[in-house]
């Protein structure tokens, strides 16, 4: 399986990012560093949580000078605590200080979102619920985002707008009702000979009950839902579906969710709420 870190436009935004932040030089290395200086720095821990990030950081490193030695002490998805030494770099001072702020700006928050997805699964331990990502991640950063929430347990929902059919209430409005949306759904997919999941939200167990008369889909959305209507959505659909919990739903309340059956629960919290881990690069003489 090839490297999804290789792919053009994962390529191309890491570029971006170089450029962005150097422009026409590092001016202060420039200025203070002499070329021929070398040195080592370590990525310090300064905080608990969970590590993500250090593949990434090696590609980075790598991408700003192929000569600089990268050593990886702790691996991605680790347990970690302050004062921990997360990996080693060697090599030209002044490429390892122009690639230190994109690897920690990248590592923190890629840290700081698997460290809270962890807390999620921890949450739902003994049960068969699992916690979903959404599309509410920054722009530009999904893919290292959702790599964080698999690197901390999570799954993945969808990537985006072109790998699942997700009937949500504003395109059920539009289409002029549920039975109106799944019905043109199922003859996009025929008419495009596609092969893709259809997800189907629902605001009530009325509405949950039309998308189970009219069939089709294979993941139901109990958006908002009380404790009460998840438990009886889930009697009604009987596990002839998917079900997925949705809507503010927190890690004080995720557990009673999963414990009324539901299949996944889903919080855009893990990528639009998280707060980063605290990590620092230091030099080492």
């Amino acid at each position: 399986m090839s490297n999804p870190l290789l792919s053009a436009p994962i390529q191309q935004f890491i570029t971006y990012t170089i450029q962005e932040d150097i422009g026409e030089g590092d001016h202060t290395s420039l200025s203070c560093i002499p070329p021929e200086a070398e040195g080592e720095a370590r990525l310090l821990v300064k905080a608990k949580g969970v590590l993500a990030g250090v593949d990434l950081a090696e590609h980075l490193f790598h991408k700003m000078d192929p000569e600089l030695v990268f050593t990886a002490a702790i691996p991605d998805g680790s347990a970690v605590e302050p004062g921990q030494e997360a990996f080693r770099v060697a090599g030209s001072a002044r490429s390892i200080l122009m690639a230190e702020r994109l690897v920690l700006n990248f590592m923190q928050r890629m840290s700081g979102i698997a460290t809270l997805t962890h807390r999620f699964v921890e949450a739902l331990e003994g049960t068969s619920t699992r916690i979903l990502d959404t599309r509410k991640t920054t722009p530009g950063l999904r893919f290292f985002e959702k790599w964080a929430v698999r690197i901390g347990g999570g799954t993945n929902h969808r990537m985006g707008l072109y790998d699942m059919i997700m009937v949500k209430d504003n395109h059920i409005d539009f289409a002029g009702g549920i039975e109106a949306a799944i019905c043109r759904v199922r003859n996009y997919l025929i008419e495009h000979q596609l092969d893709l999941k259809i997800e189907v939200e629902t605001r009530n167990l009325e509405e949950l009950e039309e998308v189970l008369r009219v069939g089709g889909a294979d993941v139901v959305m109990l958006d908002n839902y009380s404790y009460a209507d998840t438990e009886t959505a889930v009697a009604l659909i009987d596990g002839t579906v998917e079900t997925e919990s949705s809507g503010n739903i927190t890690l004080d309340t995720a557990p009673r969710y999963a414990a009324c059956g539901v299949d996944f629960i889903s919080s855009g919290a893990l990528t639009h709420s998280v707060k980063s881990l605290d990590l620092s690069l230091k030099a080492d003489f």
